[in-house]
């Protein structure tokens, strides 16, 4: 562990209890990280320390991850989206910036889909236009067992190529956030995910978008991000080149660099 921060907990009005981290000026523009499935608001232990203190950044763990209550039920997109705003209202943040990485993001359009006033922005970081379907990892997943097996968490980490040095404390941090999560978890937050309506099919998302693709990802390929930018009026897509499927944990000082960017011309 690479990292000495103690997340505070939230009750949120859904029933499920969160863990929070925050960093920077009370006063300055709110911004929400939410991660992606498996993973953990530690898994931007290496982005927060490269944004200003003029941010105030809140990362929160999404139920069933993390540190965060792990119920039987409620994995939808929509229960996930409900969680945000709820949690929102539980820290006091009228609206935010919100950045999602990879699911996340899926989670973030839902939002802003659903609780367009809550949302100033969004950076969806490797955010998918649609989740439609079943992916070839599923049926793995499918097979989990409690406990799970960190072998197989530490393999399923090699679904996405990485093409930058990431330090060995982050990935492990990584692998420890998906033996925390019990194996229905992993399964009811997938179908959750892959059984939703696209957010951009439901509605029209108004809040300034940018969007972050690494040009490598074989998992969400260009056409598809293409697509999310012409679902979304004026929003703004930006390719990291020798960058696949995992923006956040290769690229973190760009991507800070771009949120910084982002987030201050919201107010410019």
């Amino acid at each position: 562990m690479a990292h000495d921060r103690h997340p505070q907990a939230v009750r949120l009005g859904t029933g499920v209890t969160v863990s929070y981290v925050a960093q920077g000026d009370g006063s300055g523009v709110p911004v929400v990280l939410l991660h992606a499935w498996g993973e953990s608001l530690g898994c931007f232990d290496r982005l927060l320390p490269l944004l200003p203190a003029t941010i105030h950044v809140v990362a929160m763990d999404q139920r069933g991850h993390g540190q965060a209550d792990k119920p039987t039920d409620g994995y939808t997109l929509v229960d996930l989206a409900d969680d945000v705003a709820a949690f929102m209202d539980a820290v006091g943040l009228a609206s935010a910036v919100l950045v999602g990485s990879s699911s996340g993001g899926y989670v973030a359009q839902q939002v802003a889909i659903g609780s367009p006033k809550r949302v100033s922005g969004l950076v969806l970081v490797e955010s998918p236009r649609s989740l439609r379907g079943r992916p070839a990892f599923a049926d793995d997943v499918d097979r989990l067992t409690d406990p799970i097996d960190r072998a197989w968490v530490k393999a399923s980490l090699e679904w996405f190529p990485r093409f930058h040095d990431i330090p060995d404390w982050y990935v492990e941090d990584r692998v420890d956030d998906g033996v925390r999560m019990p194996a229905n978890v992993w399964r009811k937050v997938l179908t959750g995910l892959c059984t939703a309506v696209p957010p951009t099919e439901t509605g029209t998302i108004t809040a300034p978008t940018l969007i972050i693709w690494g040009a490598r990802d074989e998992l969400l390929l260009r056409d598809d991000q293409e697509r999310l930018a012409a679902a979304i009026p004026g929003s703004r897509l930006i390719v990291y080149h020798d960058t696949g499927h995992l923006v956040l944990w290769e690229q973190p000082e760009r991507m800070a660099g771009d949120l910084t960017d982002f987030v201050q011309g919201l107010s410019a």
